[in-house]
């Protein structure tokens, strides 16, 4: 009798901690929900940028760059949830084939720029070189110097051209990485995200700091300027984020009931980034690069 009351309680015990975990997990459904929500009026805004662009033959690219785990994929599921996917495209190149590696270097992104009318959303871009590959070892430092010295003249182009260019840099802090990538590692569903690069992104935190600061110092330009986007706080950053795309273009019937001013604890300018490093750096007693 003894024994049966213990599993009895047991049993108990059991239902009760899964009921308090269902309930937790209804719980942030209904938050996501709420965000999601609020995400709408601005998502009903693409469609209308879209059908602009498409009217005057424009075409856009946006750039999502950024630490592992920045929240740009989310991001950017959000901003084509409702899109018409005959005018826009997701970009995220793998690892170039032998034969690119013996092409011009910004060929293989080029392949993919959008045609008038159409939007192209780059998940990680020709930025690669400024960022993960010297980081890793995957270009040499020649190429690396080159890749400076003309990103800027590439861009202008670009915009010269009639393209509108948005450069959007997703800046996470090294506990919130940490904590995003814990969950990858235990979440069955999330796992498959977790590649060797992001493994190591913690360890080469500095590094990537320090390609970051030379990166906005060299391709801020006055055609194609970087925006900081704050995404410890994934729906916050969803949000400026379209807000941001969507102010970069005069477009019709634009509702103007709603907020277009942006967080200014979310979005900063990749001037007011760069001095915040330096701060930093000072305050740290680090030398400035």
């Amino acid at each position: 009798m003894t024994d049966l009351r213990h599993t009895e309680a047991d049993e108990l015990l059991e239902a009760n901690a899964r009921i308090a975990e269902l309930e937790a997990e209804r719980d942030a459904l209904l938050v996501s929900l709420h965000k999601d929500k609020l995400l709408k009026p601005f998502q009903i805004e693409l469609l209308k940028l879209q059908r602009h662009l498409e009217a005057e033959k424009t075409p856009m690219i946006v750039i999502f760059e950024g630490r592992d785990a920045s929240g740009k994929g989310g991001t950017i599921r959000r901003i084509t949830r409702y899109m018409n996917e005959k005018r826009y495209r997701v970009v995220a190149l793998g690892k170039p084939t032998e034969e690119q590696n013996s092409q011009w270097y910004f060929q293989r992104y080029v392949e993919q720029f959008p045609a008038g009318g159409e939007m192209v959303l780059f998940d990680r871009s020709w930025y690669n070189r400024a960022m993960v590959e010297p980081v890793f070892g995957f270009c040499t430092k020649k190429e690396y110097r080159d890749f400076l010295r003309g990103v800027v003249g590439f861009e202008k182009d670009i915009v010269r051209q009639g393209t509108v260019l948005v450069k959007l840099y997703f800046s996470v802090d090294k506990e919130t990485q940490k904590r995003r990538f814990e969950r990858r590692r235990n979440d069955p569903l999330r796992n498959w995200k977790l590649s060797e690069v992001d493994v190591q992104a913690q360890e080469y935190w500095d590094d990537f700091t320090e390609m970051k600061h030379r990166m906005l110092e060299r391709t801020n330009s006055g055609s194609a300027r970087w925006t900081i986007i704050r995404s410890s706080s994934k729906s916050k950053a969803r949000l400026n984020t379209m807000k941001v795309i969507l102010n970069a273009v005069e477009y019709a019937d634009r509702d103007t009931s709603l907020d277009w001013s942006t967080d200014p604890d979310v979005v900063v300018s990749g001037k007011a980034e760069l001095a915040r490093m330096d701060e930093e750096r000072d305050r740290l007693g680090r030398p400035r690069l």
